[in-house]
């Protein structure tokens, strides 16, 4: 499947979200050290930098999408591995970091919880790829993609959590079922590569390695997995505030 079949709503919705989620993500850090009492000129000099590092990585990938190399799934290792293991290192590095350290200590557990629920509107967006032939069925809540419920439940239990205070073991709860589903739709999606074709050969997912719909797993992928590990973090940490 490509995306040419792809509607202004779509291809829009894979634009708008992943810009949302990484400015969200520099207005977070900024945030998080106006919180900590950091002197402005540390914020500015930090949100500068971290904008531009999420500047950098969104031309990256859209190049690299660009210019078909990630079409090249017959090649050894093939190009899309790499965006795979780029995504997952960046999702567990980034929090681990010390930049992550700051996230965990300036910003309360609601905000780490309720920044999940782009995820909502997200896969409203990719339920219509699928409707328009632009997404295999697989990938799609029609399918054996169920993280939509994360994007729900972070919804509902960030302004639970901003209200009151919520036992440490439904958050630890909730954020394992929101890992498991989005290691679900990872599978599935990498499954459904020509790769492996567990699917079949008519359900392919070759969407993700055009621009700007390289932005799903690139970016969106990444920050979802940064929010759960950010999350355990803030639990081992025994904070909430």
């Amino acid at each position: 499947m490509t995306p040419a079949a792809a509607s202004p709503l779509v291809t829009g919705g894979f634009i708008v979200l992943p810009l949302l989620v990484g400015v969200g993500f520099v207005l977070a850090c900024e945030w998080a050290g106006r919180r900590l009492g950091e002197p402005a000129a540390v914020r500015r000099r930090r949100a500068v930098g971290v904008g531009a590092a999420a500047f950098a990585w969104f031309v990256i990938t859209a190049l690299a999408a660009a210019s078909g190399v990630l079409r090249r799934f017959d090649a050894f290792p093939p190009p899309f591995a790499g965006l795979v293991l780029a995504v997952t290192a960046l999702g567990i590095a980034v929090p681990c970091s010390p930049l992550g350290s700051k996230l965990v200590r300036g910003l309360p557990l609601w905000v780490l919880v309720g920044s999940q629920v782009f995820r909502f509107p997200l896969e409203l967006v990719m339920h219509q790829a699928y409707v328009e032939g632009v997404m295999p069925v697989q990938m799609s809540y029609s399918g054996q993609n169920y993280d939509i419920l994360t994007g729900i439940s972070a919804g509902l239990l960030g302004w639970w959590l901003a209200r009151r205070r919520v036992p440490r073991w439904v958050v630890a709860a909730w954020n394992l079922l929101g890992l498991v589903l989005l290691a679900n739709v990872v599978t599935v999606a990498i499954l459904s590569t020509p790769i492996f074709r567990w699917f079949g050969d008519d359900r392919l997912n070759t969407f993700v390695t055009y621009p700007p719909f390289v932005w799903l797993p690139a970016v969106l992928v990444t920050a979802a997995l940064m929010g759960h590990v950010l999350v355990w973090r803030k639990l081992a940490a025994g904070r909430s505030d």
